[in-house]
């Protein structure tokens, strides 16, 4: 097989999770896996000058009705969660903790925080709410509440968030297949491209 495809995203990037409806489904159709990697997108935010979109005017007026239209055309649930953005340091941590014992368990996590998040606007701030998640998949709560102070779970987050930066990672979802890079949910067509050799 292929080398797979790197999907980076931010758990708070509402296109993100737009995204997890089909990446996975296009990789396989090519014969290839996605390695799905979270990264807290402020910090890169920092680097370039920018803003969350739906902090930018006119941009955020046009995101906050874009998402959920798209949602609907993907058939995925969708509500505007009354925190957001939100720093997703708590989900981001503990996917990299299940990473590291299991990588399918650690992409059904993020789907389901994914889901919880924007699909029914449940708060996703709070270790005690990832740990919830996290145990509806059979991991209890109190092993993720312990790895979520893990320094080097933090590390790892960290790093991982450093690492993508330096590659150019500077939105959510990011994608790189086979050395070509590319930003943004409605890239994903650009991608299959890519995979079929166009």
């Amino acid at each position: 097989m292929s080398s797979p495809i790197e999907f980076y995203f931010d758990f708070s990037s509402p296109y993100a999770y737009l995204a997890t409806a089909g990446i996975d489904a296009l990789a396989a159709k090519h014969h290839r896996n996605v390695t799905w990697k979270p990264m807290m997108l402020g910090a890169a935010l920092k680097l370039t000058g920018n803003r969350p979109l739906v902090d930018v005017p006119m941009k955020g007026e046009y995101t906050r009705h874009d998402v959920p239209r798209t949602a609907k055309h993907l058939n995925l649930p969708f509500v505007w969660p009354e925190k957001f953005p939100y720093a997703a340091i708590a989900p981001s941590r503990a996917f990299y903790w299940l990473a590291t014992r299991d990588e399918t368990k650690a992409k059904l996590f993020a789907r389901a925080v994914f889901t919880a998040y924007f699909g029914h606007g449940r708060d996703m701030t709070t270790p005690e709410a990832v740990a919830d998640v996290a145990s509806h998949l059979g991991v209890p709560p109190a092993e993720t509440l312990a790895a979520l102070q893990d320094q080097a779970v933090k590390d790892r987050l960290k790093a991982e968030t450093d690492a993508a930066i330096a590659k150019g990672v500077f939105g959510s979802p990011f994608f790189f297949v086979d050395g070509e890079s590319f930003w943004g949910q409605d890239r994903l067509p650009d991608v299959a491209r890519q995979l079929g050799g166009a």
